[in-house]
């Protein structure tokens, strides 16, 4: 039996309260990045937190490197601050908006 096949044998066995939680956990991995209507103003922020994307933009910019981020913002991992970096990249013009406003 392969690992996959034994990690949704063992999921399939979960009560269903932690099988929801495992699965909004593994939804979370896949897209840590989220826009909710009334959290941040609907600026894209950091998976399950209130730390929105342009206010890690613009640390980086101010030159913070990644050591520092993480040891400011103890929530959030490597991962996430590899998210905000890809989501920057690919929405450049909405997260430099929402910097101009914020500045």
């Amino acid at each position: 039996m392969t690992i996959k096949e034994q990690l949704l044998q063992t999921i399939e066995t979960l009560p269903d309260d932690l099988l929801a939680a495992t699965l909004k956990f593994v939804q979370t991995l896949q897209h840590p990045i989220h826009k909710t209507p009334g959290i941040c103003g609907g600026a894209a922020r950091i998976r399950d937190t209130r730390i929105p994307v342009w206010t890690i933009v613009t640390y980086q910019q101010q030159g913070a490197n990644e050591s520092e981020l993480l040891y400011n913002y103890p929530g959030l991992t490597l991962q996430d601050l590899e998210a905000v970096t890809n989501y920057y990249e690919s929405n450049r013009e909405e997260i430099e908006l929402w910097l101009a406003e914020n500045e």
